[in-house]
């Protein structure tokens, strides 16, 4: 028997609409846990670096984590993965509610999509009932709009429905796919659903999930339930608002948002707007938002409200959590106002909330600089707002200059050209990156933006503090009851850690630490992809319920897999490198791990070779960034070192040679 996971995936051939239900392998499960972890192995196997994102040979995979559907807490994060259209590389993306739990009763761990349909269809999974649906009918409807009237169609008003807008219809390079009050959105993954043809995923599942230790797993959530209690009723002191909680930012409860306004940059990632938090503006959008917001809810088995249904006079209601409450509002150098009216829209279309402003930014700066004019943008309104609509809609439909720039702003620059590439000056890895500049070059930072391969900032950092605390005793407050560090170096490390002199950025913490440190967090969200898990209570905040040292034991009482923390660790980083394998792969390399060019005002080259030179040897890999045959022979992917021989990426060892 298998237990917490169903054994069974679906696979869709999307050309000759077969559908198959497949069992899976349960040492794979051992070896890559689930979720991301299986769904890159799979990239991995039957994706050849030759096939391009919107080709038919291109997977499309939703998996639900290894613990979705258990009651673990907080347990309900979908894994979208494929190649995006946008980087080349890799897509990962999460989206929480109820999607994924709703797969795993349903009796399948994944749904994997290849090929094309040669019309529009969605896909509707109920129990063992599955079926290619007709979807002429929803074409051009919104993401959330088309959910509706597919749970009216089949009078299922309790269906999990994953669905594109206009945006992935039109394959946007980043259009995402909604599902109620969450979206997977980072890497165009929508677009890829909308070039294969699939509008929707419905997905209705009565059955049950089996945990291996029934009585040890209850015991276990209740510790982590109880301890949710009691960080919320104490949240971290001296940190912002919204991180000083549990769950993803709490940008829908907490309305503080100075540190945001004032610290990243509006319109083109250009402008640092230092006193723009007065208490007039506060009052204003205080009342905005309390006003829009008709309730906080919450994902599958989860107490944390980190979402909420937002209601604009004259629009339909939608639902909205996190950043993307201020990104349109930020790049428009607009208001609250202005900013969630939009997001309905675009949330409707299906985009990303934290691309699409921006590219939208870049279009306009461009068309004010006189390398764009009114023959590339004829009827440009002359509103600031009134021309972000105006561009949003070119974009969806890919109108005009839309068609340029749905591509995002690191293609439509060189499509453009005429100098517009100096303008693209925020992109990571060909992808738009949150607009956050600061002058001191944050060492911890550097190596996280630039190795990391989510394309997330906020999916990377996380468990430890972004900056030291003013003073000793605060720190040694901090670290009295610190248990999810891995190690209690880590402890130190932040004790020694000051805003200025010698213990300071950019030279403390050190290079080792660094690595280190970045390391223990982006092994945290790594794992979270792997089980299902939400950032919001384990990665992403400090001191979170979720840590190395219980994650072994529920996997163990859960999952009936023998698991402890050096095994989950090294799990963790075999299908880590099996992502960088894949990108690798892919043709990134050493020239591709770097931030933007002018995210901090001081750059300290020399420290960043360093930083980069020690971080690829800390992980096991050449001074190209590719993981050595050692390394991966050490995590059992001596296929992954033989294909990389065989195509000349790696030389193969002497003992090889003289075979």
């Amino acid at each position: 028997m298998r237990y917490a996971e169903t054994g069974f995936n679906l696979e869709i051939d999307l050309t000759r609409g077969n559908i198959e239900r497949v069992a899976t392998d349960p040492r794979e499960t051992e070896l890559y846990l689930g979720g991301l972890g299986t769904n890159a192995k799979i990239l991995w196997d039957r994706v050849p670096p030759e096939v391009e994102a919107f080709d038919p040979e291109n997977l499309l995979i939703f998996a639900a984590g290894l613990l979705c559907g258990t009651p673990a807490i907080g347990c309900n994060r979908t894994i979208v993965s494929t190649i995006s259209p946008q980087t080349k590389l890799m897509a990962f993306s999460m989206m929480g509610g109820f999607w994924a739990p709703e797969l795993k009763l349903a009796g399948y761990d994944k749904v994997i999509f290849r090929g094309r349909s040669p019309n529009l269809v969605y896909l509707w999974i109920h129990n063992d009932k599955i079926e290619l649906r007709d979807a002429s009918h929803l074409q051009g409807k919104g993401g959330i709009e088309a959910g509706e009237l597919i749970r009216q169609e089949l009078n299922e008003p309790r269906a999990q429905v994953a669905a594109i807008g206009l945006a992935g219809e039109n394959r946007v390079y980043f259009a995402s796919i909604e599902q109620g009050h969450s979206s997977a959105s980072r890497g165009g993954i929508g677009a890829v659903m909308g070039d294969k043809g699939l509008k929707a995923i419905a997905v209705r599942g009565t059955g049950d999930i089996y945990i291996a230790q029934p009585e040890a797993f209850i015991d276990l959530c209740n510790e982590v339930l109880e301890y949710i209690k009691v960080r919320e009723e104490n949240p971290i002191p001296g940190v912002m608002p919204i991180l000083a909680g549990l769950g993803s930012p709490q940008e829908m409860k907490i309305h503080d948002e100075k540190w945001h306004t004032e610290s990243f940059m509006w319109g083109n990632s250009r402008h640092r707007r230092r006193d723009f938090w007065t208490e007039e503006v506060e009052e204003a959008w205080t009342e905005t938002m309390e006003t829009a917001q008709t309730r906080l809810i919450s994902c599958y088995n989860c107490p944390l409200k980190c979402a909420a249904t937002i209601s604009m006079p004259g629009l339909p209601t939608y639902m909205m959590k996190c950043f993307s409450k201020l990104t349109y509002t930020m790049a428009a150098m607009s208001d609250l106002d202005f900013g969630l009216r939009i997001a309905q829209l675009a949330t409707e279309y299906g985009v990303d909330a934290f691309s699409t402003p921006q590219v939208m930014a870049f279009a306009l700066e461009l068309y004010e600089d006189g390398i764009l004019t009114g023959k590339d943008m004829p009827e440009l309104p002359d509103q600031g707002e009134e021309r972000f609509f105006w561009l949003l809609e070119r974009i969806v439909r890919r109108e005009g200059i839309g068609d340029i720039l749905a591509n995002g702003t690191y293609w439509a620059a060189k499509e453009i050209g005429k100098g517009a590439e100096a303008y693209a000056h925020n992109t990571i890895k060909k992808h738009e990156q949150l607009p956050l500049k600061l002058s001191m070059l944050n060492p911890i930072y550097f190596l996280m933006y630039s190795t990391g391969e989510k394309i997330n900032i906020t999916q990377i950092e996380g468990q430890f503090p972004q900056m030291p605390f003013p003073t000793r005793e605060e720190r040694e407050e901090f670290v009295k009851d610190w248990i999810q560090v891995p190690d209690d170096k880590f402890k130190q490390y932040f004790l020694d850690w000051e805003l200025r002199g010698d213990y300071s950025f950019p030279y403390y913490p050190t290079v080792q630490m660094c690595c280190e440190i970045v390391d223990w967090q982006e092994k945290m969200h790594y794992i979270d992809d792997a089980l299902g898990m939400c950032a919001g209570l384990s990665s992403f905040p400090l001191k979170p319920p979720y840590h190395i040292h219980n994650y072994p034991k529920l996997i163990s009482t859960g999952a009936g897999i023998d698991m402890d923390e050096a095994k989950l660790t090294q799990a963790a980083k075999r299908y880590r490198t099996l992502v960088r394998a894949i990108n690798i792969r892919r043709g990134m390399r050493r020239k591709d791990d770097k931030p933007p060019e002018n995210h901090w005002k001081k750059r300290f080259p020399e420290l960043e070779k360093e930083l980069l030179d020690t971080y690829y040897d800390f992980k096991g890999w050449n001074s190209e960034g590719v993981p050595t045959e050692e390394s991966l022979k050490e995590l059992g992917l001596d296929f992954v070192s033989e294909d990389f021989i065989q195509r000349g990426i790696l030389e193969p060892s002497k003992e090889k040679t003289q075979q």
